[in-house]
């Protein structure tokens, strides 16, 4: 009964034997990956849920504060866009507050909740008196509701951040437990699929053992076919499993080779051709297809659309539309064309100029820009997309946004061996820490409404220019007080060939 158990044994396929002998291993890691997946997710998702509470209460500060920022950019500017804006960030804040607990409760986080919901509902009824004033022009009436709005929304802040604290501390020890338990599930895993696999591997040398003694046997006379020697016969295997099969037709190849060895070569050959003819092909195409892809990039489309759009406000008799677009266009070629060449002073201050007029046409006229040139130095050879960063940076981190009215003035004259060129502003100012910040090279975040050529950029292309580190410099009073940026370039390297860095 044994040796016909063994028999049977040894007449099944190999892949089946390996089958049989890694069913029971198999299926017993699958369930354990199953039941350890189940209970990490189960695990992630508790993890998950515990900060939910501080995540929403960080959406409602958000949503808060969007309401009083969107207030107060109706009561400063009184535009239809601004009203819309308010109007949709406090139905986003009340959808929010539905969230919040409005019953009577002893429980400290939730009687807290209860109190910022009722303080809010009385902010956004005093935030709606302060519009409906400012739009009916009761400047006392809404300048009286926008300082009991200020209260309100400090009181309210403060309430949201206790709240907020009060869910962290609770949130922290529960984290703690499932991260624990999550790094014990993680180790009990590694240990049984440590397991399994030693189990595996004494199961795999068992099966190896019985099916390797006939293969070296075949693996040694397939040397010596290999040699050339074809009077090789191996000895007969009669187990029916894949070794005493290809045993059986080792032999028979051995036989018939010398007669195909000649056309299995031919046929070699041919094939070896037609797959270097298809990866030919295949590259070629390929070709044709970067070819294409790049042609549908090409930036003239841009322009001649801008040109198209140009001509048609002027059919329409929309001068002011078509200057803008004009401008728009003259921006974006400069920027194409000249990103890597030399340029003039003179071309720079027109780029600059077309900036500015696309910026007030943006923003209604609030950009105050004025300059003083000095034209003898107008054909001055300098680095392309240099001085319009440096008027960017002035509008973005200068002027942008302050209670005053901002200006901003461009002063180019020759000074000795060198053109000067100034860029002042009256706006926020830096600090000295700041200052040395942008002049070391550190401020590396991409810039809001920016063109993307960073001051640390304008620098670095300053100093391949003309392989000096001097010629920038960044002045300021402080904080509120304005800043200037002076420029140098030597008057002597103006035919300096421009290598900028990619």
């Amino acid at each position: 009964m044994k040796n016909k158990k063994m028999r049977i044994w040894e007449d099944l396929p190999i892949g089946r034997k390996i089958l049989l002998a890694f069913a029971i291993t198999s299926f017993a890691m699958f369930i354990m990956n199953l039941f350890m997946y189940w209970q990490v997710n189960k695990t992630i998702k508790k993890i998950d849920q515990i900060y939910a509470s501080n995540v929403n209460l960080n959406n409602l500060e958000d949503a808060f504060s969007s309401v009083q920022e969107d207030m107060y950019a109706y009561l400063t500017v009184k535009s239809s866009s601004s009203l819309e804006n308010y109007y949709r960030s406090e139905q986003i804040y009340r959808d929010k507050l539905e969230q919040l607990n409005n019953r009577i409760t002893d429980n400290e986080m939730l009687l807290l909740e209860k109190n910022i919901r009722e303080m809010s509902e009385t902010y956004l009824i005093v935030s709606g008196q302060a519009v409906q004033a400012k739009r009916g022009r009761n400047v006392e009436k809404y300048k009286e509701a926008y300082e009991e709005t200020l209260d309100l929304y400090e009181y309210i802040n403060s309430c949201i951040y206790e709240l907020n604290n009060l869910h962290f501390g609770n949130n922290a020890s529960s984290y703690v437990v499932l991260t624990k338990s999550l790094r014990l599930m993680e180790i009990l895993s590694s240990l049984i699929l440590v397991i399994i696999t030693f189990l595996n591997c004494i199961v795999l040398t068992v099966i190896s053992r019985n099916i390797a003694s006939p293969l070296a046997r075949l693996s040694e006379s397939a040397v010596l076919v290999g040699e050339g020697n074809f009077d090789v016969e191996i000895p007969q295997i009669y187990t029916q499993d894949e070794v005493g099969v290809v045993t059986k037709a080792f032999n028979k190849m051995v036989h018939s080779l010398k007669i195909h060895m000649e056309k299995t070569k031919e046929s070699m050959e041919k094939e070896r051709k037609m797959k270097e003819r298809e990866l030919l092909m295949e590259t070629h195409l390929k070709d044709a297809q970067l070819k294409y892809l790049q042609a549908q990039i090409n930036p003239h489309f841009l322009f001649n659309s801008l040109n198209a759009g140009a001509q048609l406000a002027m059919m329409e008799d929309a001068e002011q539309t078509c200057l803008f677009i004009e401008s728009m266009a003259d921006f974006f070629r400069y920027n194409v064309k000249k990103v890597s060449e030399s340029s003039t002073l003179r071309e720079e201050l027109d780029v600059v100029d077309n900036y500015i007029y696309i910026l007030n046409v943006r923003f209604a006229g609030d950009i105050h820009f004025n300059k003083s040139v000095d034209e003898r130095v107008l054909d001055q050879k300098m680095p392309s997309m240099l001085l319009q960063p440096i008027v960017e940076n002035a509008v973005n981190h200068g002027i942008r946004n302050v209670e005053w009215e901002g200006k901003i003035h461009l002063e180019v004259k020759k000074d000795g061996d060198y053109v000067r060129i100034r860029v002042a502003d009256n706006g926020r100012g830096m600090t000295m820490e700041r200052i040395a910040e942008v002049l070391e090279g550190k401020i590396k975040e991409k810039q809001k409404n920016s063109s993307g050529v960073a001051m640390t950029n304008v620098i670095h292309r300053l100093e391949l220019y003309y392989e000096r580190k001097d010629l920038l410099s960044i002045h300021s009073e402080g904080l509120n007080k304005g800043t200037e940026v002076i420029v140098l370039l030597p008057i002597q390297k103006k035919n300096n060939r421009y290598k900028q860095k990619n």
